[in-house]
């Protein structure tokens, strides 16, 4: 077979876009969005257009579950207070009543969903809020990024198949 440099560049182009993959991202960001904020839960929950329904995304915690988050989040009421919050989100943490403590931050995105990273799990204060915008802004831009490449491979996969032989 000879060599063909359109099929080799497009093979490469194809092979770094497809390196990241979203579900990694996901799991990637809410560790980070727990270190940055030194909580031991985090994640992301999409918001419908319509602020009507949410979907948890993603959730990031210890083995085991100690704080019980997951039931928690489930059971709580936090995500529909979500549904209908445009800003961040804090609750107090609480142990006597079950409350793990939580921030939400909206996640800024070119959709017509709404995402929140939050982060669960302590006490949350003014400086872990200011932090958590700041990285839900970096983790929209990634996410954006991210989507961006995959629409760029179907595009280059589009290219290379239909080229000219």
């Amino acid at each position: 077979m000879p060599y063909n440099r359109v099929d080799v560049a497009m093979r490469e182009l194809i092979a770094s876009f497809s390196c990241l993959e979203a579900a990694n991202l996901v799991d990637r960001l809410a560790r980070g969005a727990a270190a940055v904020t030194g909580s031991a839960y985090a994640g992301f929950v999409r918001v419908d257009a319509l602020r009507l329904e949410t979907e948890p995304i993603h959730l990031y915690g210890p083995p085991g579950d100690p704080l019980r988050v997951r039931r928690w989040l489930a059971e709580s009421g936090v995500l529909k207070e979500l549904a209908t919050s445009p800003a961040t989100v804090r609750l107090a943490h609480d142990v006597t009543v079950g409350e793990p403590g939580f921030l939400a931050a909206p996640v800024p995105l070119a959709t017509r969903d709404h995402t929140f990273v939050w982060v669960a799990g302590r006490a949350f204060e003014d400086a872990d809020e200011h932090l958590l915008s700041r990285f839900a802004t970096a983790a929209g831009r990634a996410l954006e990024a991210a989507s961006g490449l995959e629409a760029a491979v179907r595009l280059l996969r589009g290219v290379r198949a239909f080229r000219p032989r």
